[in-house]
């Protein structure tokens, strides 16, 4: 289909299909903090401080508007964006993202690089808007992290001349598939991206047969994966160490993180965590949810199995007793709360499909287990897995077996979290590869 005709039906069929989720969204947005006042930003309209932001960003090296919908691509932007700043020192950034969680670590960056970088919420696809928006505030680059296409925004910016550049573009099966399905209306937007960045090298076909020329598809590795630029903030670990010190969880206290975890799952690792305990009892166990407003419904399910749990957030804790189960209802900590633990189970990969990224905590060295559902990370679970840098376990009965073994074995868990580690390297470089990309070859 021609790119002007997929266009005029996407642009008839967008309205009702935002008004139709726009429902869910609103509420979604709500129970994760977003704002009322953060919609207008989705329309292109600033308040006075955010337009002084955008107006006194430098542009002597341009001006890249970098694209990252939430928690997990900001932190794929943010090591993009230090390489980029690192490299042009009188470079202006403007890093949008969808989620307000995602808005609070774009937020936290832009605190550390005061007039460098300014963080606001993305547009809205529409393209009186995308119109307006490019004219006014002319970024010279466009970045777009992992698979944040989107169609008028591709569009506008290529009839500006402006580069758009997609990077650590990671593609699932399941997300060729469904691109694939929709191919009417991603083919004409794929093959007008100046160039596709991705981490593995079965990628380059994948994109190839969407529609991107093949001679603009370049593997430069994940920067997801790359050891440089994911060490653990030494403030956040030393904060962090103290809530758990006051929580006496901390050393010679042996901690199981459940990381991003998934409505269910929780009360099932739970259990896990009550029959493990009864043997080891210098055994604390830390939830990290996905999402944070569940954290009530969490609470009911785990004092309904006899846990008292603490929440992060009140760091109020019993003087005279120490805490067995912490739940953190905060965002942000996850790396670090991993760089703590003696074992980390990975989320969404038991009640539900996809997983969650493991890279993380396999970065620190820890073990890493989880469960049979990983299908958006099949590459990395196979790398992963190779060398015995982690263990994939049928169910619960088997995570139980699995943990025990990794808990009562510390030579085998130091095992387990050596060969993660060093399975990961062969990612090192990527984000210094996707730096150097975008620097020269962002204009073709």
């Amino acid at each position: 289909m021609p790119r002007s005709l997929s266009l005029a039906l996407y642009n008839t069929l967008l309205p009702a299909g935002l008004l139709c989720m726009a429902p869910a969204a609103l509420i979604k947005m709500r129970r994760r903090g977003g704002r009322w006042q953060d919609l207008k930003q989705r329309f292109g309209f600033y308040d006075k401080d955010k337009q002084r932001e955008l107006a006194t960003l430098p542009r002597e090296d341009g001006l890249w508007w970098v694209h990252a919908v939430s928690v997990g691509e900001v932190n794929v932007a943010a090591k993009v964006i230090i390489g980029l700043l690192t490299r042009q020192q009188n470079a202006g950034i403007i890093l949008s993202t969808t989620t307000p969680t995602g808005y609070q670590l774009a937020s936290n960056l832009a605190k550390r690089y005061p007039g460098r970088v300014c963080a606001v919420y993305s547009l809205l696809d529409f393209k009186p808007v995308i119109t307006r928006i490019l004219d006014d505030i002319a970024p010279t680059h466009i970045v777009l992290v992992e698979a944040e296409a989107w169609p008028n925004l591709v569009s506008q910016a290529r009839e500006r001349g402006l580069p758009v550049s997609l990077v650590n573009a990671r593609l699932s099966a399941r997300s060729e598939a469904r691109f694939r399905k929709f191919g009417w209306a991603t083919r004409p937007i794929f093959s007008e991206l100046s160039q596709v960045l991705v981490p593995e090298e079965e990628d380059i076909a994948r994109w190839a047969g969407l529609g991107v020329p093949a001679d603009r598809i370049h593997r430069t590795g994940s920067v997801k994966y790359d050891p440089a630029g994911s060490e653990t903030d030494p403030a956040q670990l030393a904060d962090l160490t103290k809530v758990l010190a006051t929580a006496q969880m901390g050393p010679p206290r042996r901690l199981i993180v459940a990381a991003s975890t998934h409505a269910g799952e929780e009360k099932e690792i739970a259990q896990v965590f009550i029959h493990l305990k009864k043997t080891r009892p210098d055994l604390g166990l830390l939830i990290v949810p996905r999402h944070v407003e569940r954290a009530a419904a969490i609470l009911a399910d785990l004092r309904a199995l006899g846990l008292d749990p603490a929440l992060r957030s009140s760091q109020i804790f019993a003087p005279d007793k120490a805490t067995d189960c912490l739940l953190v209802d905060t965002t942000g900590e996850l790396r670090t709360w991993q760089a703590l633990s003696h074992l980390v189970i990975i989320g969404k990969s038991f009640l539900a499909k996809g997983g969650q990224n493991p890279a993380e905590a396999a970065l620190e060295g820890k073990p890493v287990l989880f469960g049979p559902n990983m299908q958006n990370f099949e590459p990395l679970v196979r790398l992963l897995l190779a060398p015995g840098g982690a263990v994939q376990v049928k169910d619960w009965t088997d995570l139980e077996t699995k943990a025990a073994e990794v808990l009562d074995q510390p030579s085998h868990a130091d095992e387990i979290g050596r060969a993660g580690k060093a399975a990961l390297m062969q990612h090192h470089g990527a984000t210094e590869a996707t730096v150097e990309r975008l620097l020269s070859g962002s204009a073709s």
